[in-house]
């Protein structure tokens, strides 16, 4: 950044003598979008509403931005960033103290308040995604005698109703298309048997983070990918969540074994860990 004198110490100095030297320590318009990021465009408008206003003119009229300019430019543009409004930029920018605290606190309490809608959206998105996985192109007899009761029409139907447009749905969709009984059969026995590996682990009380466990949960993640849609391990990570906490997949693994679906929950989340994922993903 260009060193540029704050206008109290311009004055103290004498700086406003040379009107030359003082558009020297100042910067153009186009030298403060070129630094920051921020378009000409941009820079006008947020002069123009008040947000961020240059402390001097060139005698042409053109915008110059002192070194408190700059810095209030950067923290508004942090702000739009994290979603912040216009009107709640320029109120944190114009804060001070106290007042500060308070406006951040809520806007704290909102962006909270969003993203659990948005965890409970993507929960949701995850069952329907999920639902897929039950064999779209079997009839209903098929499916209840492959998967039981649970994996019903209107589970399937729902799904598409409300995810139809979803890339993971048309992924699977299309690569479903081509599944024949025996390929669902096939899916079934590979599910039981890694279900099985997890059980026989849990009994022997290895950690859901060890190696063991991981690999099983490696295996119980590439299915997805082969045979139905990209599920990254963020995903994954994701997914694993609702074994726990929708009551439909609890009881699926609790049926193969008590504390089943925890375990399985975990050694996905570890997993995902190895791999450098520690959060889920919104899509």
């Amino acid at each position: 950044m260009v060193p540029v004198t704050p206008p109290h110490e311009r004055r103290e100095h004498g700086g406003d003598e040379d009107g030359e030297h003082r558009a020297a320590e100042l910067w153009t318009v186009g030298r403060v979008a070129e630094v920051t990021g921020v378009s000409v465009r941009a820079l006008h408008h947020y002069d123009a509403v008040g947000l961020v206003r240059p402390s001097g003119r060139t005698a042409a009229g053109y915008r110059l931005y002192a070194p408190d300019d700059v810095e209030r430019l950067q923290a508004a543009v942090v702000y739009r960033r994290l979603g912040f409004s216009l009107d709640d930029v320029s109120a944190l920018l114009d804060a001070d103290g106290e007042e500060l605290v308070d406006h951040l606190r809520r806007q704290r309490d909102a962006v909270t308040a969003r993203l659990r809608e948005d965890s409970d959206l993507l929960a949701a998105i995850e069952r329907a995604l999920e639902a897929t996985m039950t064999g779209t192109q079997l009839t209903p007899e098929e499916r209840r005698e492959l998967f039981g009761d649970s994996s019903s029409e209107d589970h399937a139907l729902e799904a598409q109703e409300r995810w139809g447009q979803t890339e993971q749905w048309a992924q699977s969709q299309q690569r479903t298309a081509q599944h024949a009984k025996a390929d669902w059969e096939q899916v079934k026995a590979e599910a039981d048997a890694i279900n099985a590996d997890f059980a026989e682990l849990l009994a022997a009380g290895e950690p859901a983070d060890g190696d063991a466990a991981t690999a099983v949960a490696e295996r119980h993640r590439l299915p997805v990918c082969e045979r139905f849609y990209e599920m990254s391990h963020a995903m994954h990570r994701s997914v694993s969540q609702l074994y726990v906490d929708d009551p439909r997949f609890t009881a699926t693994y609790e049926a193969v074994a008590v504390g089943l679906a925890q375990y399985v929950r975990d050694a996905a989340y570890a997993n995902a860990a190895r791999h450098g994922v520690t959060e889920g993903c919104s899509g």
